[in-house]
């Protein structure tokens, strides 16, 4: 690896996302990890209408025998994508009011298992918001889709006396920009005749936005106003109406306060301005002047106190701290830079690396685990995916920044006496975590999330990674209780056979094809090398804090079955029959690459199960984040060629937007953050392989510099064939 001489500012901005039209799904987010705005190419949040969703018309229901969507004829591209024009935060929550009482034990079935009948609350089917659903899904239904994550408001540029939104043929000679070094976005393009710039940023450190418009136009009678949309999600027939309200205090022209109410959720805005505030609508405000020149703050909080409040730094006081974290940001942890290489992919590679890492923090570094699609916009109606939070967040400690990732540990902590007695009500020990939840730690009711298990070992690898980074004792003693409970659920959930133990029935392994299977399914392969694993670091984290070794995780991670094998000689998926479906996640990859060694997979047997995929996968139909998966396996094979390729597929889910986003389901998923996660996990890999002494491939020269050290027992420098 050439010795690290990277110009950071310039790798960062080179890759500034430029806007010069309108487009759907072209919006540009500022935010701090728990709050966040996407704007369109005004600059602000203008043109709602034109960014909504339109649901696919080519979209289908998944097939209930298989749990799959059938493969579609088209091929999908940017023009079937919309990204909405949202404000959200983590804090921000509401629930419908049902139109009958539901008991979350109406979602439940319970399955006789070899301990014993165990309830799953799996009777919800795979519908979404808005779709027909049956009466014997409804409660299912209700706990799965609330609460349900807020829509805050929108900062719009508008013309008074016109409470409707503008439509983005208003604007020409676009030119907008994110300056991803100061986390500021700069507008500008002309309305009837006339220049209009504007800036808008994100305070680093509080739920506050802050825009300032330049332009003769304000003099006319244009303005920025702070608007109240209605909650976009569709409602059920077993759903009321919203009940949505405002309280305004109106302090002086300058400070009104808002009490906003969803339901039972109360939030406050506070909007300031240099000068003057209006009716605007029927629940907004505009901030309009006479002049030139207009500064608007948008402070937003959880409490809805309508008292005046100084709404905190001015709007150069604000750009000044964005632009000293975003600058601290980029400066420290890891950088990774292409620069030399021939390959044209190359540079796209790079893109996408940098802007995966603005992204990331802005969606996914914030107090609770993020949901898929961040704070974006709501999928599954904003609820976080337990299994994907190793997939926003593990790259944060593998890039030097692992204290954006220990944000949200208090989640696991608040979390845990739920996941314990989640456990307790299946007849388990310790802690089982939910695959689907909100901040309440509630399990979400799911044909196929209560069954996943490749979620509960995260924990710990999130805490390991923390630990390789670099910490102290004090963060082993604070955070062992998480691991402790955790281990105590997994050895508990394996079981025994004549001193061997295994992964039992009813469950689905992270490639959820098997969802008709899930009564038989055992031993997955790449939940068994995680069990193994995570049973091992649970032990080396006692011995760090000085304590014995726990026999019992010992005899279950030494005990544990070896993975099924094909006639082939490649790794099957499950030990059970359909043993191999050939779509979706290839997750027994994730073994070997995602996963750290371990004695129970060979690195010949996993090679030839990378050359099967590669061959025989139908790869169309996989993830954002199966790239990565690829990636890092190859890497850790030593092949480079292939690593690089797999993260560059073409492939319509592996795609990444002008603004970095990755885009896989029309009207529906049309963005996906574990994809970027993941690439930066996979981006790590192999620049790890390099330094082990693998070769890259002709035309590509990488640069790195303060990459965490992945944990690995042996080296592999050239690939195995």
């Amino acid at each position: 690896m050439p010795e690290a001489r990277i110009d950071r500012q310039r790798l960062v901005r080179r890759h500034n996302p430029v806007l010069t039209r309108a487009h759907p799904a072209d919006v540009l987010t500022v935010g701090n990890g728990d709050i966040a705005l996407s704007v369109d190419v005004s600059g602000l949040q203008s043109f709602p209408a034109f960014h909504e969703i339109v649901p696919d018309p080519y979209r289908v229901v998944r097939d209930g025998t298989t749990g799959l969507p059938p493969q579609r004829e088209r091929v999908f591209n940017r023009d079937d994508f919309q990204i909405p024009l949202r404000t959200q935060s983590t804090w921000g929550w509401y629930a419908t009011r049902p139109t009958r009482t539901f008991d979350i034990d109406q979602a439940a079935t319970v399955y006789e298992t070899a301990r014993g009948p165990v309830a799953y609350l799996d009777r919800m089917g795979l519908q979404r918001a808005g779709d027909p659903i049956t009466d014997e899904f409804a409660a299912g239904a209700w706990f799965h889709y609330n609460p349900r994550r807020a829509h805050l408001g929108r900062l719009a540029l508008v013309r008074t006396g016109d409470s409707g939104p503008l439509e983005p043929s208003v604007i020409s000679g676009a030119r907008t920009e994110l300056d991803l070094w100061s986390g500021c976005i700069e507008a500008s393009y002309t309305i009837a005749g006339e220049r209009v710039r504007v800036t808008t940023v994100a305070d680093p450190e509080a739920h506050r936005f802050v825009v300032r418009v330049e332009s003769a136009l304000l003099s006319v009678g244009w303005g920025v106003a702070w608007v109240f949309d209605s909650q976009p999600d569709d409602l059920a027939s077993f759903e009321e109406p919203l009940v949505e309200r405002t309280e305004w205090a109106k302090h002086s022209t300058r400070n009104w306060v808002a009490r906003r109410t969803i339901e039972s959720t109360t939030y406050g805005v506070t909007v300031l301005t240099t000068g003057e505030l209006d009716e605007h609508g029927v629940d907004g405000t505009v901030a309009t002047t006479p002049g030139t020149s207009l500064e608007v703050a948008v402070t937003l909080n959880p409490t809805g106190d309508l008292e005046a409040s100084s709404g905190g730094g001015s709007f150069s006081e604000v750009c000044a701290a964005a632009a000293s974290w975003w600058s601290d940001h980029w400066e420290s942890g890891a950088a990774v830079s292409f620069e030399g290489s021939s390959d044209d992919a190359a540079f796209e590679l790079e893109r996408r690396v940098v802007l995966s890492q603005y992204l990331l923090a802005v969606n996914s570094a914030g107090t609770t685990p993020p949901a898929e699609t961040g704070l974006t916009c709501n999928t599954w109606t904003g609820k976080f995916h337990i299994e994907m939070h190793w997939w926003h967040a593990a790259q944060f400690a593998l890039w030097g920044r692992g204290h954006l990732l220990e944000r949200s540990l208090g989640f696991y902590h608040g979390a845990l006496a739920r996941a314990c007695e989640t456990a307790r009500g299946q007849g388990y020990k310790g802690a089982r975590w939910p695959k689907q939840t909100d901040p309440s730690a509630r399990e979400s009711p799911s044909n196929i999330g209560v069954f996943l298990i490749w979620q509960q070992p995260h924990i710990i690898h999130l805490l390991e990674l923390l630990w390789h980074e670099g910490r102290d004792e004090n963060f082993l003693r604070k955070h062992y209780p998480l691991i402790e409970a955790t281990a105590e659920f997994m050895a508990d959930f394996a079981q025994e056979n004549n001193g061997s133990f295994r992964l039992p029935p009813p469950l689905i392994p992270a490639q959820e094809s098997y969802l008709v299977h899930r009564e038989t399914i055992t031993n997955p392969t790449f939940e068994l090398a995680y069990w193994v694993w995570a049973l091992r670091i649970a032990n080396d984290w006692r011995a760090r804090l000085g304590l014995a070794v726990n026999a019992n995780w010992r005899r279950v991670e030494e005990g544990m079955d070896r993975p099924a094998q094909l006639a082939d000689g490649t790794y099957a998926a499950i030990a059970t029959d359909p043993y191999l479906i050939r779509e979706d996640h290839p997750s027994m990859l994730m073994a070997l690459g995602w996963l750290p060694d371990t004695e129970l997979i060979d690195a010949e047997t996993m090679a030839a199960t990378l050359e099967s995929v590669w061959e025989k996968w139908d790869l169309q139909s996989s993830w954002g984040w199966d790239y990565p998966v690829l990636a890092m396996s190859a890497a850790r094979l030593g092949d480079l060629d292939r690593a690089l390729s797999a993260l560059l597929l073409p492939s319509p889910k592996n795609v990444f937007l002008p603004n970095g986003h990755n885009p896989q389901i029309p009207g529906f998923l049309t963005l996906y953050l574990p994809a970027n996660g993941g690439l930066l996990a996979a981006v790590a890999h192999v620049v790890a392989a390099v330094e082990a002494g693998a070769r890259l491939p002709g035309g590509w020269w990488i640069v790195a510099e303060g990459l965490g050290t992945l944990q690995r027992s042996r080296a592999i420098a050239a690939p195995i064939r």
